[in-house]
C-alpha cells in the first residue's frame, strides 16, 4: 500500500493540505480559503498524474475532516470533487455549511 504523507500549510487568510508520495514527483493539495473565522472555503483539489489511482484525493478530504473535527471549524465545499463525496456522506453534515454564518 502506497504511504501518504500529509502536511497543512496555513496562512492568515489561505492555506492548503499537501501530499506527497515518497518516490514519487509531484504533490496533491487540496487550496482554501478562509472567510471568517471558524469556516474554511475548500475551493481546488488537484492531484498530477503522477500520483493518480493511489488515493490521495480520498486522503486529503479526509485528513482535511479531522482537521475540521480536531480545529473546530466548517467547510464550505467549493470543489466539485469535495462538494460530490459530501453528497455521499450524509454523515459529515456537521462540518459542513454553505456559506458563511449558515448552515448546510
Amino acid at each position: 500500500m502506497t504511504e501518504i504523507s500529509i502536511i497543512k500549510q496555513d496562512g492568515d487568510r489561505k492555506g492548503r493540505y499537501v501530499a506527497t508520495i515518497e518516490g514519487v514527483e509531484g504533490e496533491g493539495e487540496i487550496t482554501y480559503t478562509r472567510p471568517e473565522p471558524g469556516i474554511i472555503s475548500a475551493n481546488h483539489t488537484g492531484v498530477p498524474d503522477s500520483m493518480a489511482g493511489q488515493g490521495v484525493a480520498k486522503a486529503l478530504l479526509e485528513f482535511m475532516l479531522e482537521d475540521a473535527r480536531r480545529e473546530n471549524f466548517r467547510i464550505i465545499p467549493v470543489c466539485p470533487y469535495i462538494r460530490k463525496q459530501y453528497a455521499a456522506h450524509p454523515e459529515w453534515s456537521e462540518l459542513f455549511t454553505t456559506k458563511p454564518g449558515n448552515d448546510v
